[in-house]
């Protein structure tokens, strides 16, 4: 699959698996594994975004490409789980998004009150 047409499927696939989170939302935690983290609550969910995103990191600092590629996909996957948690949903995301889109990051990042820092 070509990159362009990755890019284009990324939407359709993160709404796809945001459908089956909320679908699995009431499973039963010995056969889902989804069920099992929103059974455990918000915490435990938090933890294992927060482990998935160390393992990324890890992944990008070592420049392996297929090993980051995979970590991304959990940290996506629990990120879409915390949110469902918390009861933030991908359009309230792609909400600030948007209204971000066109604005400095730096200015941004002043506008809240945070430091600029690197990023």
């Amino acid at each position: 699959m070509t990159e362009n047409r990755a890019d284009n499927n990324l939407g359709a696939v993160l709404q796809r698996l945001w459908r089956t989170i909320e679908e699995r939302r009431g499973a039963d935690p010995a056969t889902s594994y989804t069920a099992k983290l929103f059974a455990r609550g918000n915490a435990k969910i938090a933890q294992k975004f927060g482990e998935e995103a160390v393992e990324a990191i890890i992944e990008g600092a070592r420049g392996d490409r297929a090993a980051l590629t995979l970590e991304s996909a959990d940290v996506l996957y629990h990120l879409l789980v915390l949110w469902a948690a918390c009861g933030v949903s991908p359009g309230d995301v792609a909400g600030e998004l948007a209204r971000r889109e066109g604005s400095s990051g730096i200015a941004e990042k002043r506008a809240r009150g945070a430091p600029a820092g690197d990023a």
